[in-house]
């Protein structure tokens, strides 16, 4: 084929529509590069759809707690539960007997602490300035004595040589009485001295105990559960002062002293007695029982709440428990130990729910609620027997089961 092209056309220039031409192939290639970074853009985009319907979803899904179920043993039926708190039988704020700055605060929270241990000092500078005021009068006093003392040795030695020229004549009887009535005298103030010698002794002693009373000593052994007052601050035992005084410097608790309060309807108080064994779960340890028994019950009740206050004596205690913790107690019968079926399993009252009279659990499953219908057998303080429905090891979800439908996605609480 020949070429259409003749020598003069090469050698001219491109004619303007040639040009147009070249151009619009340029554009053809670049609209060609920009569809593939909208295909990528696309992609990303839709990536990102995703995972914010995932996240989405993932924060919708409710935020529950769970149980493991374990195996039931044998033990007797709780005839009462109650729930109250755990309290010291002895706690002590420890004040200061005098008004004073705070020197020194020698305690922080946690720190065990001995009887008698020094907890804090006030400034005690004026307080020494009086005592040696009061020893310098009591000094000064005995130096009045000592001159007392010597004018008496003085005045006697007079009455005797009055005596003696009295009973030769030469004395007259009211030289004799003037010189006895000088050692009567020196007697009296003599013995007034003494008198306030023995008076400032006592404000030295007085000065002394006010000295002792700036430094602040703990009544008993126990722990210090709390720091009321910095160094600088002003003490006093009486609140005065309006909000810059203090009235406690420190909390002490004994630990040894530990046990549990509750309230208990005066419905069911015939059902406790004294020395009742108990069963105690400590809300932050659901999975703890802790033996106990009934130590007193308060001989009143509260018209108010129609209930009696119970204390219960831990039967062991543990540092895992704390002053006012949560506690829910069931009272236990004297029943011999009831055997239970095989597979039966315990799991927390809570976990239970009554779908139109149907007992009901939510089994917990690879971010899922699985619901179960179960059969119950009896109830063990803060406990439930479960016969049948669940196995031992098994999660079981224990809040927010109104919320929850069979195969819901949940989230466990951290």
């Amino acid at each position: 084929m020949k070429s259409s092209v003749t020598g003069a056309e090469i050698g001219r220039p491109p004619s303007r529509y040639e040009l147009q031409d070249l151009r619009i192939d340029e554009r053809k290639r670049r609209r060609r590069g920009l569809g593939w970074l909208r295909w990528l853009f696309a992609f990303l985009g839709a990536a990102l759809l995703v995972f914010a319907a995932w996240s989405y979803l993932q924060n919708r899904a409710p935020v529950v707690t769970v149980a493991s179920a374990r195996a039931a043993g044998t033990g007797p039926v709780a005839l009462l539960n109650a729930s109250g708190y755990v309290t010291p039988r002895r706690r002590a704020t420890v004040a200061a007997k005098v008004t004073g700055r705070l020197d020194e605060v020698l305690v922080e929270e946690g720190m065990r602490v001995e009887a008698g241990q020094v907890l804090a000092t006030l400034d005690d500078t004026d307080l020494r300035a009086r005592l040696a005021s009061a020893e310098a009068e009591r000094d000064a006093t005995r130096a009045s004595l000592a001159d007392l003392e010597v004018n008496l040795a003085n005045a006697e030695r007079e009455l005797r040589r009055a005596e003696q020229l009295r009973a030769e004549g030469i004395f007259t009887a009211q030289a004799t009485d003037q010189a006895r009535t000088a050692v009567e005298s020196l007697r009296a103030r003599m013995a007034l001295v003494r008198e306030q010698i023995r008076a400032a002794d006592a404000k030295i002693e007085v000065a002394r105990q006010d000295m002792e009373n700036t430094i602040i000593r703990a009544p008993f052994s126990g722990m210090v559960v709390s720091k009321d007052a910095q160094r600088g601050e002003v003490v006093s035992p009486m609140s005065a002062g309006g909000g810059f005084t203090r009235t406690g410097i420190a909390t002490i608790v004994d630990m040894t002293s530990l046990e549990i309060e509750v309230d208990v309807n005066e419905s069911y108080i015939a059902r406790v007695r004294r020395g009742q064994p108990v069963k105690a779960v400590l809300d932050a340890y659901p999975d703890w029982e802790i033996p106990a028994t009934v130590r007193t019950i308060i001989p009143t009740a509260d018209r108010q709440k129609a209930t009696v206050k119970v204390r219960i004596a831990f039967d062991k205690l543990d540092p895992r428990i704390l002053p006012d913790m949560g506690v829910k107690v069931a009272f236990l019968g004297d029943q011999p130990e009831e055997s239970v079926a095989a597979g039966t399993v315990l799991v927390p009252r809570t976990a239970v729910r009554d779908d139109a009279g149907q007992p009901v659990v939510f089994v917990y499953r690879n971010g899922s609620a699985e619901r179960r219908a179960v059969s119950l057998g009896n109830i063990r303080g803060a406990d439930q027997e479960i016969t049948a429905g669940v196995s031992e090891g098994m999660q079981v979800v224990t809040s927010n089961l109104e919320e929850l439908e069979d195969g819901d996605t949940v989230r466990v609480e951290e």
